[in-house]
C-alpha cells in the first residue's frame, strides 16, 4: 500500500493525479446537476485528434483515466521489478510522459463505440445519417 501511495502522489504522477481528482469533482458536478457533461463541447473540437463524437468532458476523462492507469500500473511495475537506482529514477520520470501517447491510441479507441451514445455531437458517424433520415421522411 505505501508503494501505490508513493506512485499515486510523487512526482510527476502526481500531476495526472491532480488532474484526475479535479475531473471527479467535474463529474460529481454533473451527477448533482450543476452543470452538464457538454459544457467544454463550443471550447473545442476533438475530431482533428480521433475523439469526435463525442463530449470533449468524455473524450478528455477518458484520456486522464487511461493515462493515470498506464502511468500508476508503469510505476507499480518499476517499483516492484527494479532496484532503486538513478536509471530506475529516471524511468519514473519519463513514464507517465510516454503514458500519454499510448493512452491518446488507447481512448480514440475506447470513444468510437461511444459515438452511438451521443448522435447529436459533431463528428459523429451516425448525425449525417439521422438528418437524412428526416429530410426523406417530410
Amino acid at each position: 500500500m505505501r508503494t501505490l501511495l508513493s506512485v499515486v502522489t510523487g512526482p510527476p504522477t502526481i500531476l495526472l493525479t491532480a488532474a484526475l481528482v479535479v475531473l471527479l469533482c467535474f463529474w460529481l458536478l454533473v451527477a448533482a446537476g450543476f452543470t452538464s457533461a457538454g459544457t467544454f463541447d463550443a471550447d473545442a473540437n476533438l475530431h482533428a485528434w480521433g475523439m469526435g463524437g463525442v463530449p470533449v468532458a468524455v473524450a478528455v476523462s477518458t484520456l486522464t483515466a487511461v493515462a493515470w492507469f498506464l502511468s500508476v500500473g508503469g510505476g507499480l511495475l518499476l517499483a516492484a521489478c527494479t532496484p532503486p537506482c538513478p536509471a530506475a529514477g529516471l524511468l519514473r520520470m519519463v513514464l507517465p510522459i510516454a503514458a500519454l501517447p499510448v493512452a491518446w491510441r488507447l481512448t480514440c479507441r475506447f470513444v468510437r463505440p461511444l459515438h452511438r451514445l451521443f448522435p447529436d455531437e459533431p463528428g459523429s458517424p451516425d448525425r449525417g445519417e439521422a438528418r437524412d433520415h428526416v429530410h426523406h421522411a417530410a
